[in-house]
């Protein structure tokens, strides 16, 4: 076969495999959070739509066939192409992140070596901050299009939260690039088989998680939904399955940024001393996070949009600043 050809349909394969392990994890993700923050809030979880195992397995598919079911509109004086672009965007930009994350170490069967990755590229750090940055079009657009006063304000708030965090996190990154010294994913996990780099970068790795969380719109930075004032932001015109396509972008960024975060300060799919690497040790370490993000939310109140701005620029993009200078100073000292 072609080797060109060959290229292409492995990517095709990996690419069909990932979406559906990422649409179907989104699914269990809702249910996993219903149950945290109920057990978190000491009250009945989801108990409705019966249990398998002793877990409501079923109640993503309950929720699939409501939002199937539901009553679709589109607002009257919406322009409606945008109207209906826009959650495809935030949906799209969620999955084209996992293009270059590295799962799994290379594997050759028959003389053949599979990577785990849909594209090894040298420049994936940028590719996602690229990636990342474009997300926001998917809200924006979403809520200047539906010509609703709160969706309208739920966009704006979310550009402004997104230019206010996207520096932090960028800078976040620099000091492991710096000490990595390069920009692939694949290299940064192969580097990190005796000593992660959240070891060489705490404070880099605390800036990337809080300013991953305001990136996603999670509590405590949810003020582009803010429904206690906003109604529900940029979703508030939208319903049936183009706001479950919005619920989707949200969770699956919120896996995006544990893998990311998993990548590039824990090792990836590298295990403690390089014991046993795999997926296996990705996912483990996804979970974690995916947990400590459902706690957050169960715990902390919002902030008030003046609070947000305020640590963005005053708290957070100092100690990056400062984090990427002491880096830098400490690799010239060391001669590296």
């Amino acid at each position: 076969m072609d080797p060109l050809a060959l290229v292409i349909i492995e990517a095709l394969i990996k690419s069909i495999v990932v979406i559906i392990v990422l649409l179907t994890g989104f699914a269990y993700l809702t249910l996993m959070e219903r149950m945290v923050v109920a057990r978190i809030q000491v009250r009945v979880g989801p108990n409705r739509v019966g249990r398998v195992f002793g877990i409501a397995a079923l109640q993503p598919i309950a929720d699939a066939i409501k939002m199937i079911f539901k009553e679709d509109f589109i607002p009257a004086n919406a322009d409606k192409l945008i109207y209906v672009l826009a959650p495809g965007i935030a949906v799209g930009t969620a999955l084209l992140a996992w293009a270059v994350i590295p799962l799994n170490p290379p594997l050759t069967i028959f003389g053949y070596t599979i990577n785990f990755e849909i594209a090894n590229v040298n420049v994936a750090v940028l590719y996602l901050l690229a990636i990342g940055s474009l997300s926001i079009y998917g809200i924006v657009l979403g809520g200047w299009s539906a010509n609703n006063k709160y969706s309208l304000l739920g966009a704006l708030r979310s550009t402004a939260q997104m230019v206010s965090y996207e520096v932090s996190l960028g800078l976040s990154l620099v000091g492991v690039l710096m000490v990595s010294g390069t920009l692939s994913l694949t290299q940064i996990v192969q580097q990190q088989s005796m000593i992660w780099n959240v070891v060489w970068q705490p404070l880099g790795f605390v800036i990337y998680l809080v300013c991953a969380l305001a990136e996603i719109n999670r509590v405590p930075f949810d003020l582009p939904e803010a429904e206690t004032e906003l109604v529900a932001g940029y979703q508030t015109e939208y319903s049936s399955l183009k706001f479950a396509l919005f619920y989707m972008a949200e969770y699956i960024n919120m896996l995006t940024i544990s893998a990311i975060a998993s990548t590039v300060f824990l090792g990836g799919y590298q295990g403690p001393f390089g014991i046993l690497p795999g997926v296996h040790w990705l996912l483990i370490k996804m979970l974690i996070f995916i947990f400590i993000f459902m706690w957050i939310r169960g715990t902390l109140p919002r902030f008030r949009y003046d609070q947000l701005m305020r640590f963005g620029w005053q708290v957070l993009l100092p100690l990056a600043l400062a984090n990427t200078f002491v880096t830098a100073v400490v690799l010239v000292l060391l001669g590296k």
